[in-house]
């Protein structure tokens, strides 16, 4: 299975919302992320739902800087 193919994989949550999100992410932005982003929305995405949703939706702040423009990227689709 391709790298992509994982990470849309790993995108089926078990929230509604977050699946929806994801899945505009991915046809507006996967194909054309360089491999430094694609790391950090795999690491994006290794958190567990309840806490990427809130991050998504700005209810919780993410600590990791470094992770910031990725989840700007997912907070516009």
């Amino acid at each position: 299975m391709a790298e992509l193919d994982k990470v849309r994989w790993h995108c089926r949550r078990g929230l509604l919302e977050l699946d929806i999100i994801l899945e505009r992410f991915n046809r507006q932005h996967l194909a054309v992320l360089a491999p430094g982003q694609l790391e950090q929305f795999k690491e994006l995405l290794a958190l567990d739902d309840n806490h990427l949703l809130d991050l998504i939706l700005g209810r919780e702040v993410l600590e990791e800087e470094r992770l910031h423009s990725m989840l700007q990227l997912l907070q516009a689709a």
